[in-house]
């Protein structure tokens, strides 16, 4: 199986590879070396993208598990009495308004 890495990762690689050379170290040997962290780095491209697939994954389990917790929500808040005070408000606006005309 042939890795397909960029020509950029390529390059890294050998300059890596090129930068760690021992003495006595053949250009065959180097050639090895900077391989094998091509196909690292392939491999740890490959990690993270599985990440990210599993992060995408649940931010949309998240998602649609919102909107069904949220309108258990709502349910929750409508069998909450009534407040009075809203009421109270009303009435006096409305007496009040009751007052202003017929007086």
């Amino acid at each position: 199986m042939k890795n397909n890495v960029s020509p950029e990762v390529a390059a890294s690689a050998m300059k890596i590879a090129k930068g760690t050379q021992k003495v006595g170290q053949t250009k065959a040997q180097t050639k090895l070396i900077a391989q094998g962290i091509e196909k690292g780095v392939a491999e740890y491209k490959k990690q993270q993208a599985k990440k990210l697939r599993e992060l995408d994954k649940q931010r949309k389990q998240k998602a649609k598990q919102q909107p069904m917790q949220s309108s258990k929500h709502e349910e929750v808040q409508s069998k909450e009495p009534l407040k009075p005070l809203p009421w109270i408000l009303l009435g006096l606006s409305w007496l009040g308004f009751a007052v202003y005309i017929f007086i």
